[in-house]
């Protein structure tokens, strides 16, 4: 069975008198500069002067650095940036700054793993990716509890590289749900998988064409919304809390039965078959050199699946329906 760290196994102390530079204040890189501030960690951030997360980072308390200052600065260098500008920030601004003795955290290996960054030699390089958004992560943490975390270890110069990973995690809060040993290429290809082929591919694509096939079957869009994606967060919800053996038991004989015999016949060996050529394009690299030319182009096909996407008739049938859902809220709240 998986060994899973918590708070006995992180110790603060580690990162006793080491500047934390946290490059980013995005959704995570604020709520894990915050946390590790409230843990009593040194903490400055590195930041595009003149951003909107500048502003933000000052009202939080900041004093906020250039990224190219704080990673100077830094003993522990947090890059907590999107994925895809990671490298020409990390080549530009970080990378001048950095000397021998210092760590380099990241809360994804994308870039580390596809050789995008290529860290020195003598140089500390860990992971400690949170499962969970930044805003998990903040409120968790407030609430005196944390949010689940995988830590690996790339590169340990110092020999001391796993004791930094695990202060951090205790700094973010990390070890008191839990936090369970990975490597960067573990994290990564698995990561992308579950992305692409389940939460947030598979997903939406399995909604988008039962809402398309139900409708064009002449049933009223509202209902099939319903149907096939509101009460998606219930059974999510029970698959969470207890694994799916709870979601059938809580759902009725009926739907178990329609779902555990009907639920191969959609997802059979030939979607195995497409899963295995995702892995591989992930695993060989093919992936994140198609994501980076999309990035280098402007992104011109992610913007056009994003307009495609918000144009279909399942978001204005969502929009309108949320709406009269909340405005029903507003007016039983109000006879009250």
């Amino acid at each position: 069975m998986v060994k899973a760290y918590y708070e006995k196994d992180g110790d603060l102390s580690t990162l006793d008198g080491r500047q934390v530079s946290v490059i980013g204040y995005g959704i995570q890189g604020r709520a894990q500069a915050l946390n590790l501030r409230d843990s009593g960690v040194n903490v400055e951030v590195g930041l595009r002067k003149g951003g909107a997360s500048w502003k933000k980072a000052e009202e939080d308390g900041f004093k906020p650095l250039t990224v190219s200052e704080a990673a100077e600065l830094g003993d522990v260098v947090m890059v907590l940036i999107p994925d895809e500008v990671q490298a020409v920030v990390y080549a530009s601004e970080i990378a001048p700054g950095l000397k021998k003795g210092n760590t380099l955290e990241f809360a994804h290996g994308f870039n580390v793993h596809f050789s995008k960054i290529v860290p020195p030699d003598g140089v500390d390089v860990v992971m400690v990716a949170p499962k969970g958004p930044g805003q998990m992560v903040r409120r968790t943490y407030l609430e005196g509890f944390g949010t689940p975390s995988l830590a690996a270890v790339e590169k340990d110069h110092s020999g001391k590289a796993w004791e930094t990973a695990m202060a951090l995690a205790k700094g973010i809060g990390a070890t008191r749900a839990g936090v369970i040993k990975t490597t960067f290429r573990e994290e990564t290809e698995t990561d992308n998988f579950g992305e692409q082929v389940v939460l947030c591919g598979g997903v939406s694509e399995l909604i988008r064409k039962s809402f398309n096939y139900l409708t064009s079957e002449g049933y009223q869009p509202e209902i099939v919304y319903f149907e096939v994606l509101h009460e998606l967060k219930l059974i999510v919800d029970l698959i969470q809390a207890g694994g799916l053996e709870n979601m059938w038991n809580n759902v009725s004989n009926t739907a178990e039965y329609g779902g555990r015999t009907r639920g191969p016949v959609v997802v059979d060996s030939g979607t195995e078959e497409k899963m295995k050529k995702i892995l591989a394009d992930i695993r060989s690299g093919a992936f994140a050199e198609e994501w980076m030319s999309e990035v280098a182009k402007g992104v011109p096909n992610l913007d056009g699946m994003r307009k495609k996407g918000s144009d279909e008739t399942i978001e204005k049938v969502g929009k309108e329906l949320r709406s009269m859902f909340v405005k029903g809220e507003e007016a039983t709240s109000a006879a009250r």
